[in-house]
């Protein structure tokens, strides 16, 4: 399992968060379980194409809506989702901690992708200390330029050992995703930049299927 920087992050921002939003307000499902939905189609979009103020993100699992082609092309290989939800007890946190939030991970050989959407609903104001939280992480940079993921948003580069993870972060309406993609650092960046724009895209077309 990876662990990276901006896992401690979100961990760390999830916390302060829930100080002031009881946990599981608004949520839209019954006992943490899918609704309804298909799962979305893959179009390889890049995420300078996607407009991300058209997503309408749900505070839902969301794992099994994510196109098996999006997670081939991220990490070059196909892969098993460990999905985790909300209340759950949860390796992605630090030191296994109780999740507030639906998760998915995806690991291949030397490669993982990752992505989350809070289960608690998210201000605006509080998305923007967010951000700001995550941009001051150790062994992180924000990339100048980054398209947009949700308002507000940013865009990370961490590495870690002889990781780098890229990730997008943002809000859409209250709703709080983001979404990694790690490798190794001797792999070309520009090209994992691309990869994880397009990963995250996908996954917020699932985390945006609407219950039929």
């Amino acid at each position: 399992m990876w662990i990276d920087v901006s896992t401690v992050v979100r961990a760390l921002g999830l916390a302060a968060l829930l100080t002031i939003v009881p946990v599981g307000i608004g949520v839209t499902v019954a006992g943490d379980r899918t609704p309804d939905r298909e799962k979305a189609s893959y179009d390889a979009l890049d995420l300078a194409d996607f407009d991300t103020t058209t997503a309408v993100v749900q505070r839902a699992p969301f794992c099994d809506l994510v196109p098996d082609e999006a997670v081939k092309a991220a990490l070059g290989t196909e892969a098993k989702v460990t999905a985790y939800g909300n209340g759950e007890k949860s390796g992605a946190l630090p030191g296994g901690d109780v999740a507030h939030e639906y998760g998915c991970i995806y690991a291949g050989e030397d490669t993982e992708a990752r992505a989350w959407v809070f289960a608690p609903p998210v201000a605006a104001a509080r998305a923007s200390a967010l951000v700001e939280a995550a941009t001051a992480g150790k062994g992180c940079t924000a990339p100048a330029g980054a398209p947009a993921y949700g308002t507000p948003s940013t865009a990370l580069v961490c590495i870690t050992g002889d990781q780098r993870t890229i990730s997008y972060r943002g809000l859409f309406g209250d709703a709080w995703l983001a979404c990694t993609l790690t490798v190794g650092v001797a792999a070309d960046q520009a090209d994992q930049v691309s990869r994880a724009g397009r990963w995250c895209v996908a996954v917020a077309e699932a985390a945006s299927v609407q219950p039929s």
